[in-house]
């Protein structure tokens, strides 16, 4: 099985970055995270314009497009193909009107399978760079472009292409990218080897290179997991919907007995209330008859009896009274 297997099939699915992410990491030396995997067949603007057809085309956490073509059949005009997908996807993805600051950096990686142009080496990058035709210096951002375009040089903003001669790879590898190669060439992951994303495209390999019964039977036992664990979270799922109305009955007889708490509180404020209103007003009460009986008493010549009997009182208390005041 062949890299392009692994990639078409599985991470068509959309579901698993894992492998590309791996790989593109490798090959770019920076932690490469995928943010969607797009549409790989573009519109046809024209009758007669061509298909931009492309294995796989992604965007990454920083909005670069990154075209992955992997190709095995001998084409003389394969450069010109790389140019070709690399200028559709700069137009496909800026609108008329918008800012130019608005054009996406392309990456093409390009994995052949064939003697591609003449070379002994097995990775080729290139990239633009503008070169002074008479001082022989390279132009390079102002303090103002790089903080427009987040970016440190003109390279940047333009399109890097990669080609992965696979042939050439002498199977000697030497570093994690290294072992991808070996990998991309000889459908063959070693057990030393430790490049991101080969352990899971060791999984795709294993069930790649089973017969055809042998993969139902690997297949079928991943429905068979894949049921047990959809069981297991239905069962998850009713024993927390258990638990969670049992904690809402709870929190409603917590708050039954919380709000019943809060109305005996109630109760007995507004009963300690009352009974300080009625010692008041029995006070006040009180005193008035004190201030009545001691001015009858002074101002009048009647007798203990009928100050009682007209303020409506006991005669004992208007004899204490009087016995006060003398």
């Amino acid at each position: 099985m062949r890299f392009d297997w692994a990639i078409k099939r599985l991470l068509r699915q959309k579901a698993n970055f894992n492998i590309l992410e791996g790989f593109l990491s490798e090959l770019l030396k920076e932690d490469i995270h995928i943010m969607e995997i797009i549409d790989t067949e573009s519109n046809q603007e024209t009758e007669t314009d061509k298909f931009n057809r492309v294995d796989i085309l992604v965007k990454n956490k920083k909005e670069e497009l990154i075209i992955i073509e992997i190709q095995n059949a001998y084409a003389i005009d394969y450069f010109l193909r790389i140019l070709y997908g690399i200028s559709k996807a700069v137009t496909e993805y800026i609108s008329s009107g918008d800012e130019w600051i608005s054009v996406k950096k392309v990456i093409s990686i390009n994995i052949v399978y064939f003697d591609l142009g003449r070379g002994e080496d097995y990775i080729y990058k290139g990239i633009t760079t503008f070169s002074g035709v008479h001082q022989n210096d390279e132009l390079q951002l102002s303090n103002a472009q790089k903080r427009l375009f987040k970016k440190e040089k003109v390279q940047d903003l333009y399109p890097e292409i990669y080609l992965i001669k696979v042939n050439n790879f002498n199977d000697k590898a030497k570093d994690t990218l290294d072992e991808w190669i070996y990998f991309l060439k000889n459908s063959e992951i070693k057990k030393d080897f430790t490049a991101k994303g080969l352990m899971e495209a060791e999984e795709v390999l294993k069930v790649a290179n089973m017969e055809d019964k042998d993969r139902r039977e690997y297949e079928r036992f991943g429905e068979v997991l894949s049921d047990r664990a959809s069981q297991a979270l239905s069962i998850r799922i009713e024993i927390e919907m258990a638990i969670e109305k049992e904690r809402a009955a709870k929190e409603k007889e917590r708050a039954a007995k919380e709000k019943e708490m809060k109305n005996a509180e109630k109760e007995k404020k507004n009963a300690e209330k009352e009974k300080k209103a009625k010692e008041l007003a029995m006070k006040r009460t009180q005193e008035a008859q004190e201030t009545a009986i001691t001015a009858m008493i002074k101002n009048t010549n009647l007798s203990d009896a009928e100050i009682a009997n007209a303020l409506n009182l006991p005669a004992v208390r208007i004899k204490k009274a009087r016995k006060k005041i003398n």
